[in-house]
Formats: C-alpha cells, sequence, structure tokens
C-alpha cells in the first residue's frame, strides 16, 4: 500500500462536474492499493496518517498532527502509484490490486480512519476523477507500507 499524502489548505475532488468531496484544511491521501494488501497494512497506514506530524506548531516547526489542528482528510484512490515505471516507456501495474480488492482495501481504509475520529472526504473508486487542491507549504510525504 502507498500513501502520497499533502498538507493542504482546501482541496475538492469532483466527478461528472459535481463535487463529491471537499475539505478546508487538512491532508490529501493518495492511496494505491497493491495486490496483497490487507488488514495489517490498513492499520499501519491508517496508525500512521493520524500521528504523522506535518502541521506546524506556534513556532512554525512541525509538530503537530492532523487531530491537533483540527484538520480533515479527502481519500482519493490512485491505482498509479503502484505502477512499475523501472523499465521501458510504459508503466506496468502487475503489482496492483485487482479492481475489485482495491476498492476492498480502499473501503475498509477510509472506515478504519473514520473509526479513528477523523473527519473525511472521498472520491469515487474507479471514476475519472478532477482533483483539485491548495498544497499548503508545499509538503508531500510518500509512504509504502
Amino acid at each position: 500500500m502507498i500513501g502520497l499524502i499533502q498538507r493542504v489548505s482546501e482541496a475538492n475532488v469532483t466527478v461528472d462536474e459535481k463535487v463529491i468531496g471537499e475539505i478546508g484544511h487538512g491532508m490529501v491521501v493518495l492511496l494505491g492499493v497493491e495486490k496483497d494488501d490487507g488488514d495489517a497494512e490498513i492499520e499501519k497506514l491508517a496508525n500512521k496518517l493520524c500521528r504523522y506530524r506535518m502541521f506546524c506548531d506556534s513556532d512554525g516547526k512541525m509538530n503537530l498532527n492532523i487531530e491537533q489542528v483540527g484538520g480533515a482528510m479527502l481519500v482519493i484512490s490512485q491505482f498509479t502509484l503502484v505502477a512499475d515505471t523501472q523499465k521501458g516507456n510504459r508503466p506496468g501495474f502487475s503489482r496492483g490490486a485487482s479492481p475489485s480488492h482495491g476498492k476492498d482495501v480502499y473501503l475498509r481504509f477510509v472506515n478504519t480512519l473514520k473509526k479513528k475520529g477523523m473527519s473525511v472526504q472521498t472520491g469515487e473508486f474507479g471514476a475519472d476523477m478532477k482533483v483539485a487542491l491548495v498544497n499548503d507549504g508545499p509538503v508531500t510525504f510518500q509512504f509504502q507500507v
């Protein structure tokens, strides 16, 4: 499982010209699901994101997590994160989850975040989405679990 997170001042996701998810201050989570991902990876990444200190304190230091700043998460499925880009000029997706497994893991990941008390908005799994965001910093981190 790969998570690419960005600290944002605002973000939204649109499907068919309709905004389906929108947050203010918080983080956008682009989630790539690999074929062997399951409960252990879901829990590990969810815990990491909830605790990750990427928000600034009064001294401008990244010492606060998303809960401490009252931020929200916008979680978007993005299978291209698991692409193999080492050979040739076309990405390979052999590490990626099947659509049914990917959707299941994605939905379980979102539910895990909600159970941890996070305010979560989502995109639509498998849809052609337009994601708009204002990256605050810019601050971007990648996690692979």
